[in-house]
């Protein structure tokens, strides 16, 4: 964190000819909120590394490498580099303040929110939630930008995905919009327009690529930055730094990140309008999938049956341990874990309910197309890969992916080869376990076709990864995924989409936008 900001505020002087005082004021300025930080201890002869030993927010554990994102300063005479640098940098600036980038819940504004961030990360559940019954008409903190928006957060019956409680002659039970009784015939129109149409909700069980993680690039890109760039940040920040909203299974709104929205979900409630909010995205950055069912908000005995999409691509292979293949889930443990989820599953989704599991990524595409191109932070004077950043990582311990994001071939095929292993683990299960209120499918993460597709598009491959983090897919990537899936459920397993509803246009018509998301 220090590392970073420091970039940014010495790139911040580079970029606009400034003092360091002033490009910290210009940073300040950007950012919602003033915090004092100090600006005493920069200047122009120490990088991001040394400012921050000598602000002791980084440090050397005995025995461990010195970690550096920048390479050493340069050797005059009579200097050692970058150890001298590091054991002299306290000395030549008195530290009076220093703003706590190593923990920003130390922030008397930000300690309220930390806890409710905290809170919802526990239990993925919303934090307003005011009837309990796991939607929200809040959009972050694990509000309706994760779940469909509850339509009456004062009563418990009220929700997305139930069946209509009456046919909804009086009021909208399910929040999608339909209801009231048509005055031509007497008959209601969630009746007329809903009853036998396989109305069905869509649920992810993911990791942070399924809650769509992403850090915009112009938070660090010093030639983009500005005010605008942050704007969303308190968004950002109360979701977690997820962006389900616009993401691949769940995705409602239109992107405002780069590339497009299209989702499974906007997909099915064009399918069949009926359909409309009823989504939960239950992903958490580095959370195993097996652990997020529990929760699912469905009601066996009064809500639609649900697809959902059991999407494990990377957390049990990656982790920033050292012996990072020691830590790799099993296929032993990896089938344990699912067999358990989807028994969960099993007692609390509605008969007709579909489930399909997701092969794991081959995370070799990222070293492959990223590790000698510039990242974000090193554009301005071209001295920062990724290889770069992934090796910083990686020496903190810290790397979202140990075993890929390495320049060790040998690891990185092991990483992959174990990678393949669960999926088979997966592919069989979906072979040979039955369920009673689901079937049950398996289909590999769309890597490849996705390139592909991007390619006859004209795209290059390094677009599909996001850029700050060099590590999950990218907008672009989210949504030709969802193209590929689509087409490939509507060949092989068509019973799963549901039919299309032939009253669409009279649900639009009258209607509208069914009360938006």
């Amino acid at each position: 964190g220090c590392v970073l900001v420091v970039s940014v505020i010495e790139q911040l002087a580079q970029w606009h000819n400034s003092t360091v005082k002033a490009a910290m004021e210009r940073l300040c300025n950007y950012i919602p909120g003033k915090y004092q930080i100090i600006h005493h201890i920069i200047d122009r002869e120490m990088n991001a590394d040394v400012v921050c030993h000598s602000l002791k927010l980084c440090k050397q554990d005995p025995g461990q490498p010195l970690c550096h994102l920048y390479p050493p300063p340069k050797v005059r005479k009579h200097s050692p580099g970058l150890f001298y640098a590091l054991a002299h940098a306290g000395q030549k600036r008195q530290i009076k303040s220093f703003m706590g980038f190593s923990s920003v819940c130390a922030f008397p504004l930000l300690a309220n929110l930390c806890e409710k961030i905290k809170y919802v990360m526990r239990n993925k559940l919303p934090f307003e939630d005011f009837d309990g019954d796991k939607f929200s008409t809040f959009p972050t903190l694990r509000g309706y930008h994760w779940r469909g928006r509850d339509c009456n957060d004062k009563n418990t019956t009220v929700y997305p995905g139930r069946r209509p409680d009456n046919w909804d002659v009086k009021s909208d039970s399910n929040c999608n919009g339909i209801w009231g009784v048509d005055p031509k015939d007497g008959i209601p129109y969630e009746e007329k327009f809903c009853k036998g149409a396989d109305s069905q909700g869509v649920v992810l069980l993911g990791d942070s690529a399924g809650a769509h993680f992403h850090i915009p690039p112009e938070w660090m890109t010093v030639t983009q930055m500005s005010a605008k760039s942050f704007a969303n940040l308190p968004m950002a920040f109360t979701d977690e730094l997820d962006w389900p909203q616009f993401s691949e299974i769940t995705g409602f709104l239109n992107s405002t990140i780069g590339g497009w929205t299209d989702s499974l979900y906007l997909r099915l409630r064009r399918r069949n309008r009926c359909n409309h909010r009823d989504l939960q995205n239950i992903s958490q950055n580095g959370m195993l999938t097996a652990y997020l069912s529990f929760s699912l908000a469905r009601n066996q005995l009064l809500d639609n049956p649900a697809i959902v999409i059991y999407a494990t691509i990377g957390n049990d292979v990656c982790n920033g341990n050292r012996d990072t293949l020691a830590h790799m889930t099993t296929p032993k443990e990896m089938l344990s874990n699912v067999v358990q989820a989807l028994q969960y599953l099993d007692s609390h989704l509605p008969n007709g309910s579909h489930v399909i599991l997701t092969g794991l990524v081959d995370g070799r595409f990222l070293w492959d197309n990223l590790h000698d191109r510039y990242h974000p932070l090193g554009q301005l004077n071209r001295d920062i890969t990724y290889s770069q950043l992934y090796s910083f990582l990686d020496c903190l311990q810290v790397s979202p992916c140990s075993g890929w994001l390495t320049p060790n071939e040998t690891l990185r095929n092991l990483t992959s080869e174990r990678a393949l292993q669960l999926s088979n683990v997966l592919k069989e299960i979906a072979r040979s376990e039955k369920f009673a209120n689901f079937d049950i499918f398996y289909m590999d993460f769309p890597l490849r076709q996705t390139a592909e597709e991007w390619h006859k598009m004209g795209g290059e491959p390094w677009q599909l990864i996001e850029p700050v983090d060099g590590f999950h897919p990218s907008q672009i990537a989210a949504a030709l995924g969802t193209s590929i899936t689509w087409q490939k459920a509507l060949h092989e397993w068509p019973q799963v989409l549901g039919k299309e509803n032939p009253f669409n246009d009279q649900i639009e018509a009258i209607f509208k936008d069914q009360g938006g998301h």
